[in-house]
């Protein structure tokens, strides 16, 4: 048995404008729309790809599941989010290496720090 990792389902009260902000801060491709769906992808023929999906509430609890991202420049990336719309959340997570984000619909996300050699 094989198993193909197609996507990550998020859920939002608005797919298509939660969708183009995560498609423009990746740098990815938008691959399908519709009223409830939206789905990116960082090349159209590549997965995984984010699909965001309609809910009719907000999130109204911490994320049980987030992304973390590796950059060349930590500050430069944050510092580009942050001016795409981004906020700097805290979690608990005390003094770390990786900022803790949340996108427009407050998802949490990490920006995490250089890779160790």
């Amino acid at each position: 048995m094989t198993l193909e990792w197609e996507q990550v389902i998020v859920h939002s009260v608005d797919p298509a404008a939660l969708g183009q902000w995560w498609a423009t801060a990746l740098g990815w491709v938008v691959v399908h729309t519709s009223d409830d769906e939206f789905e990116i992808r960082a090349e159209p023929d590549r997965l995984p790809g984010l699909e965001f999906v309609r809910v009719d509430e907000g999130r109204t609890a911490k994320s049980r599941l987030h992304l973390d991202f590796r950059p060349d420049d930590q500050a430069a990336e944050v510092a580009r989010l942050e001016a795409h719309g981004a906020k700097r959340v805290d979690i608990g997570q005390g003094e770390q290496s990786w900022v803790v984000m949340a996108d427009p619909e407050g998802n949490e996300f990490c920006v995490l720090g250089q890779r160790r050699q």
